[in-house]
């Protein structure tokens, strides 16, 4: 399930699309926020890392609200299988995951489309959608 993207013109030309109003593009960390922090130089935890209470619970409720929930990771590439397993595993619904985030956090993020951002200080009952 996917919101339906609507065209949006400009001074009459067409644009980027946009979703419909209410939806919204989640873009999530894992290492950290979902689970425990584990750094790309020690992937064989990856397979076993613990998620976080209410992780799962809060992206698949925005999820089934018909928001876009995309995980965006500072994971490499080689760890598409064990991340898209773990995932799998406990129950995570997405539609898509994002590999090779720049590393260090301080993230500064400039875009022509509206952006908010919430930061994950150890509970999901804080963030809303």
């Amino acid at each position: 399930m996917t919101a339906e993207l609507h065209d949006i013109f400009i001074d009459g030309k067409k644009a980027s699309p946009g979703l419909p109003a209410g939806k919204k593009n989640y873009l999530i960390d894992i290492d950290g926020t979902i689970c425990e922090d584990i750094p790309n130089e020690e992937p064989e935890r990856m397979a076993d890392a613990a998620v976080f209470d209410g992780a799962v619970a809060a992206c698949n409720r925005w999820y089934d609200q018909g928001h876009i929930i995309t995980f965006f990771t500072s994971r490499t590439e080689e760890h598409r299988g064990v991340t898209e397993l773990w995932l799998n595993k406990h129950g995570f619904k997405y539609h898509g995951v994002l590999f090779g985030k720049p590393r260090g956090g301080n993230y500064h993020w400039i875009d022509n489309h509206l952006v908010s951002s919430a930061r994950y200080k150890g509970s999901f009952a804080d963030l809303g959608a």
